[in-house]
């Protein structure tokens, strides 16, 4: 891997600013990646970029391999002759700092919808489509048959649906084909829109020099086209519910565990494939972006299995995970792939053995260092090149809610570093100036704000993902300031010929 000193900011695309609601794949991430080249950033760091069902996560995906539809920029729609200015009216919170999906979801769906009818024969970029279906038949079947059927039975989850289509039998899946033949070609319309503009940011983003670094997590949603269509890798009983679930045991986040309710995956079944779905996973995520981040790593090394109607995640127990065996398959079909391991929590000495083996960098948070133990392998003065320094990722609270909200000792032992009152940035410069090859700060952090501003709060179930920026946030003063310290600790990017 790659070990250059670089820097990068992590913003989902959903805080993205703009007029629509949410954050898009138009001119405003384009600008969004201007801002990071004024800043001497070389790393734009994001969430998992799949559709999001439940509480609208990005870790709980309908599809590990489809792209969220609501990322789509309307605005170039209309460029492309698929929808018309004067119809893009009525936007959701469109000045708001916050997504309202209740009300996003429904307004631009209908507008998607209105886009893939145009999409006619004859239409120029007609073609195109059909070539984007056609090359990527592999998941996008299973997934735009699944959407439909979600539909048409009123949302509900794939195990709650008649037993027929549940059970995939084939004549059951081959009439819904052909009864839902409208609905599936509008999600495969959607998702084509989705890859088309995603792969059009991406090239604006290598043309700048920006790295785009993305995010798998290790579980995937029960209620997903994963799980429906690959049963047999999945801790499932006879009617689709989940035997075990993950999650972890009390840790920093949580007195009772964080129970998550993905499926356990049957390693066993993986093995005898050669972990197949594993390596069509991670190369439909490198067809997406640079850089990887593994999140909760360790389930590689051991996991946390949680009975399936268990109510908290206490009553789980430790599993021995399938250990190198996934990411040697990987290399003997992909090569060399760029992988940081999330390796954050109460972690066992076997998670650290196997990312050193795998020479995986790992994550340093400096909002964990000031604990008072001298060996914290967070503070700055331990952080080793091959790593990621981060002030808080988006499960932590902003570095200034952190510091409002820490305990007396916990803000007196920062203060042995500075006394300076703008803590966040003390933490951004201590990132930059750290060994590790990579420093990273949520914007959150850049923008200097508190704890109201937060991307996720782990443990709760409504109300998280929504954060935005506000529209006139990137100034070419801020972007300065950050360029000045990219400089200083020798992180500038370069820009390209």
């Amino acid at each position: 891997m790659n070990l250059d000193r670089r820097a990068g900011i992590l913003l989902h695309p959903t805080s993205l600013p703009g007029p629509r609601g949410i954050g898009s794949l138009g001119d405003h991430a384009l600008r969004w990646i201007d801002w990071l080249q004024e800043a001497g950033c070389a790393v734009w760091q994001v969430l998992p970029l799949g559709p999001t069902g439940y509480g609208d996560s990005p870790y709980q995906s309908f599809s590990s391999f489809a792209g969220n539809a609501m990322l789509i920029d309307l605005d170039r729609l209309v460029v492309d002759g698929l929808l018309v200015r004067g119809e893009i009216t009525g936007a959701p919170s469109r000045r708001s700092t916050r997504v309202d999906f209740d009300r996003l979801i429904p307004w631009k769906a209908g507008l998607l919808e209105l886009a893939q009818e145009r999409l006619t024969v004859g239409h120029p970029l007609c073609a195109d489509f059909t070539e984007f279906v056609h090359t990527n038949r592999m998941w996008l079947d299973d997934y735009t048959l699944f959407r439909a059927l979600k539909g048409a039975f009123n949302g509900r989850p794939w195990y709650a649906w008649p037993a027929e289509v549940r059970d995939r039998d084939p004549a059951a899946l081959e009439s819904a084909r052909e009864t839902l033949a409208g609905p599936i070609r509008n999600f495969e319309v959607r998702q084509w829109l989705f890859f088309r503009q995603w792969s059009q940011l991406r090239a604006g983003a290598r043309d700048r020099g920006i790295e785009i670094f993305g995010d798998i997590p290790l579980y995937v949603a029960h209620d997903s086209a994963d799980v429906w269509a690959n049963r047999h890798l999945f801790a499932l009983g006879p009617d689709g519910r989940a035997l075990e679930v993950a999650g972890v045991p009390p840790d920093y986040f949580s007195d009772t565990g964080q129970l998550w309710g993905n499926p356990i995956y049957r390693w066993d079944e993986h093995a005898a494939t050669g972990y197949r779905w594993w390596i069509d996973r991670v190369a439909a995520a490198l067809r997406l972006v640079d850089l990887i981040r593994i999140d909760h790593f360790r389930g590689f090394a051991d996991y946390w299995a949680v009975p399936g109607d268990a109510e908290t995640a206490i009553t789980g127990e430790w599993r021995d995970g399938p250990g190198r065996a996934v990411f040697d398959a990987l290399e003997a079909e992909l090569g060399e792939i760029p992988v940081i391991a999330e390796d954050l929590g109460d972690l066992s000495p076997a998670v650290f053995v196997l990312r050193d083996e795998l020479e995986l960098p790992g994550m340093n948070i400096l909002q964990f260092a000031f604990d008072g133990d001298p060996d914290n392998r967070f503070l700055p003065e331990r952080i080793v090149e091959q790593s990621v320094a981060y002030t808080g990722t988006h499960d932590n609270d902003t570095t200034l809610g952190w510091f409002r909200s820490a305990e007396p000792d916990e803000r007196a032992r920062l203060r042995t570093y500075s006394d300076r009152p703008d803590v966040n940035w003390v933490l951004i410069e201590m990132a930059l100036a750290s060994k590790a090859f990579l420093a990273i700060a949520p914007m959150q952090d850049i923008l200097d704000l508190g704890g109201s501003e937060r991307m996720n709060t782990p443990g709760r179930a409504g109300g998280n993902w929504r954060w935005r920026m506000r529209r006139h946030a990137l100034t070419p003063d801020l972007a300065a300031r950050v360029r000045e310290l990219t400089a200083e600790t020798g992180r500038l990017l370069e820009r390209p010929d």
